[in-house]
């Protein structure tokens, strides 16, 4: 597992080594679907056991993946 930003890990053997809110199997894109789909932080954390903080994360991940700013991926072995 390696961080690639705060509270954003990856791991081949997760989630097809997708960035997910780390100790979780939750990734990135789908904290971004929860949140265009409406959900507040509160519903999140009470139907996904992630924080504020996590979402947060998630989205300043995806906003500096954006901006070209992300941290190069570890490279992937075949799992």
């Amino acid at each position: 597992m390696k961080e690639i930003a705060p509270k954003i890990v990856v791991n081949p053997k997760v989630r097809f080594g997708k960035p997910v809110i780390k100790g979780t199997r939750i990734t990135v894109e789908e904290v971004l679907g929860f949140v265009t789909g409406g959900m507040d932080y509160e519903e999140i954390e009470k139907e996904y056991g992630i924080k504020k903080e996590d979402v947060v994360a998630a989205i300043n991940y995806a906003a500096s993946f954006l901006k070209g700013e992300v941290i190069k991926l570890p490279k992937l072995v075949k799992v």
